[in-house]
């Protein structure tokens, strides 16, 4: 009995040892299961933002208006979004062509909210014609830290390229161009070309193929900042805007050799609501033209000088009609010109300008600092025509400073058919830069008033209005 009694405890203890041993191994592997994966420790993992990771299905259309409906880049939709050029391939050295690199960061940016394309400082871009087109997403900025500049003359320029435009901006809203850096047109060969009209032999234009590409260009745009950049040695024009409302010009430089020609520094064609403020353009045609179909520009603070001046025109050529209104030029400067304030127009135009005010402008050595010429013409076979640009309700206050006395500083020649009227003049003291006073201003078919005395004294300004005032209403723009 005893025996089978020690049996029994010897065979429970074994159970409950080897009961034991196994519950040990349990809870050993239990606590390693808990630490790897335990919801406790570690939370569940947030959505991913994995660029490349497949988003989920959606059954959201896509917008047809989006020209970039699909970035490569989801998390690059927040706004302030940076593209560096750099980053997309481009080298920088002045000798590689970059403009792949500046179309597709062109491309990135413009599909997302207040893109910015980086051209950063310390590198020369070289690019070649291109056209930078929308529409797209609002507030895009193209920034030029470094320097931007197309191939080195003619001979350069790839034969599939357009020889007219260098860089052109199509279908933009509320752009900006801006930056600390310089837009370089690399435009002396250009200028070298046998066509053009100082490089001819024996003082003559020689004949021959003279398209030359304008450096930036604006076309159909809108709501449009240019800023802070130095550009210069452009080829032809340095900045045109065609097509364009909205635009504010503002602390640009703009710079060639006094000698380039047609490199006009900012031509404005068929703009409205135009501003230009506090900037220095030297070069060798029009400081700013405007032609025809601009309305309300405003320009001030602006330095101009070594050039052809400030010019509305030339207009009505080949007897188009031309209608530019309500410009003002105001508190600014023109130095060392052939021309200061002037509106030329064609023989056979029609149209009007009207609604022009120049306010507080400092002439230094200006020749023909006031200038109406209807009778514009490149050379001397223009005959005189029975119609013309109707010039009108002109005012020229507080114009003020010195003269170049081989022309005289005021000069008025208005169309035989179709008379100047409303001109008005106060505060206008002109004095020659060297040499002695000239007394002959002239006028031709000029209506208006003084209402100061100018210096020198100007008695040519016919009284009133003419006898065909009726027959004017004809030619204004509707």
């Amino acid at each position: 009995m005893d025996l089978l009694r020690g049996f029994l405890i010897v065979w429970v203890a074994l159970i409950l040892f080897f009961d034991n041993l196994g519950n040990v191994e349990g809870r050993h592997h239990y606590h390693k299961k808990e630490k790897k994966h335990s919801p406790v420790s570690k939370p569940p993992p947030a959505p991913s933002h994995d660029p490349d990771a497949t988003p989920p299905p959606s059954s959201s259309p896509t917008v047809p208006s989006d020209p970039y409906p699909n970035p490569s880049d989801p998390g690059k939709s927040n706004t302030n979004c940076v593209f560096d050029v750099t980053s997309f391939g481009a080298v920088g050295d002045g000798v590689a062509d970059d403009t792949p690199a500046f179309r597709a960061a062109w491309k990135e940016a413009c599909a997302v909210e207040s893109g910015v394309v980086l051209a950063p400082e310390n590198y020369c871009f070289k690019i070649t014609s291109t056209i930078f087109s929308g529409p797209c997403k609002r507030g895009l900025v193209l920034q030029v830290d470094g320097t931007l500049m197309p191939p080195d003359g003619p001979k350069s320029w790839p034969k599939a390229d357009s020889r007219n435009q260098w860089l052109v901006f199509y279908r933009l809203d509320q752009m900006t161009f801006t930056g600390k850096g310089t837009i370089e047109g690399n435009g002396e060969q250009w200028w070298d070309m046998p066509c053009k009209p100082h490089r001819g032999p024996n003082g003559n234009t020689a004949s021959g193929p003279c398209d030359s590409p304008a450096m930036i260009r604006f076309f159909m745009s809108s709501n449009l900042v240019v800023s802070e950049l130095k550009i210069q040695n452009s080829p032809q024009f340095h900045m045109k805007f065609d097509g364009c409302q909205g635009v504010l010009i503002d602390k640009l430089s703009i710079s060639s050799p006094k000698l380039s020609p047609n490199t006009d520094g900012i031509h404005i064609g068929n703009s409205k609501d135009v501003r230009i403020y506090n900037s220095m353009i030297s070069n060798g045609d029009d400081c700013i033209s405007i032609g025809p179909g601009c309305a309300n520009v405003d320009i001030e603070g602006v330095t101009c000088g070594p050039s052809h001046g400030i010019s509305i025109g030339s207009l009505g050529v080949h007897n188009s009609q031309a209608c530019v209104s309500n410009l003002t030029v105001r508190n600014s400067v023109i130095k060392e010109s052939d021309n200061g304030l002037r509106i030329k127009t064609w023989q056979g135009g029609q149209g009007s300008v009207t609604g022009l005010r120049f306010e507080n402008i400092q002439m230094e050595n200006v020749r023909n600092c006031i200038i109406i010429d209807q009778y514009y013409c490149l050379s001397n076979g223009c005959r005189n025509q029975t119609s013309a640009v109707h010039v009108n309700d002109v005012s020229y206050t507080n114009i003020k400073g010195t003269y170049d006395v081989r022309t005289p500083p005021i000069h008025f020649a208005c169309s035989d058919s179709v008379a100047c009227t409303n001109i008005t003049l106060s505060e206008v003291e002109l004095f020659p830069h060297e040499g002695e006073l000239l007394d002959d201003p002239f006028c031709w078919n000029a209506y208006g008033m003084q209402e100061t005395l100018t210096i020198p004294p100007i008695n040519c300004l016919r009284e009133g209005e003419p006898e065909t005032i009726g027959e004017l209403s004809a030619y204004e723009c509707s």
